[in-house]
């Protein structure tokens, strides 16, 4: 007996329209007209008999019974995508292997603790990451996925955006019980945290705060990021912490947040892929789940959702 499936590429328009909350960006994902989606999951909506999405001017937002159905969907299309990566591995005498490339206080605090996840999933996978600042143009060696901040433009590569971010000041919440932090002219009193090449966010924040004038009873200049995030966990003071990145200290409570506000924005994450090797079912596989890693951040309301 055959089984009644829908149309498979109106079914795979949805799920990346579902999952990157963008026809837009379905369609640079699938390589298709942004029309072309619109017309799959119309194709999808009458087979099914029911709305998938409300369209709200320039975005469009899953119907409860659409976040159902890609609820049950989805594993399936990461399923199929894990177990071609694992035939393509298992099928060559050597390993597959990804060349990735990205920030170090990115790779340190956010991308190398959920790596395990990754490789459980494709298990026949050698990754390869180097960490670097460079431009993405500035690069010598040949990556198959760069990470760096954006959006941005740089010809003959394909950007996506996977994962937003705001800062605020954050401490160990030791430091809080014998320095209370109540409002931020309470920062007077505590050491401000800074990083070399993040000269100006102390600055902003306090401008944006309200007490441009704050002179802090002393500070501490690093040379990295990391390093300026780990005098924070260690007590040492206050930094401005990227959200992304310490939402796993705040959960565990190794890190506190004071103020609620007010949040400095900040760059966005992107993967930048070499466009010749866009389609290549390895780097599709790791950039879909590094989509998927940045949306649980959405769903445990760690940040907003950037549509």
């Amino acid at each position: 007996m055959q089984r009644p499936l829908p149309p498979l590429n109106a079914l795979r328009a949805f799920e990346a329209a579902a999952r990157l909350g963008s026809f837009k960006a379905a369609a640079a994902e699938l390589h298709v007209t942004h029309g072309a989606v619109s017309q799959h999951v119309r194709l999808l909506e009458e087979w099914l008999g029911a709305p998938l999405f409300e369209r709200h001017n320039r975005r469009v937002v899953l119907t409860p019974a659409a976040r159902a159905y890609l609820a049950e969907i989805g594993p399936a299309f990461e399923q199929v995508a894990a177990a071609t990566a694992r035939y393509g591995a298992t099928g060559d005498a050597e390993p597959r292997v990804l060349r990735v490339n990205g920030p170090a206080t990115f790779a340190l605090r956010w991308l190398v603790p959920r790596l395990a996840n990754f490789q459980q999933q494709y298990p026949g996978v050698e990754i390869r990451l180097k960490t670097s600042n460079e431009p993405v143009e500035a690069l010598q060696d040949t990556y198959d996925i760069i990470i760096r901040g954006g959006p941005d433009t740089f010809y003959g590569y394909a950007m996506r955006p996977f994962l937003t971010e705001e800062r605020l000041p954050v401490c160990r919440p030791a430091l809080l019980d014998r320095l209370p932090l109540r409002s931020p002219r309470d920062l007077i009193h505590h050491t401000l945290l800074h990083t070399s090449s993040l000269p100006r966010i102390w600055g902003d924040w306090l401008a944006k705060a309200g007490v441009a004038d704050l002179k802090p009873v002393t500070t501490l200049t690093l040379d990295h990021f990391y390093l300026t995030l780990q005098a924070a966990l260690d007590g040492i003071g206050v930094a401005m912490g990227p959200t992304a990145l310490i939402a796993d200290d705040l959960a565990c409570g190794r890190l506190a947040a004071p103020f609620a506000g007010p949040l400095l924005p900040a760059r966005s994450y992107c993967t930048y892929v070499p466009e010749a090797k866009e389609a290549d079912t390895l780097v599709v596989a790791f950039r879909s789940w590094l989509e998927r890693e940045a949306a649980g951040l959405v769903s445990e309301g760690l940040k907003d959702p950037d549509r």
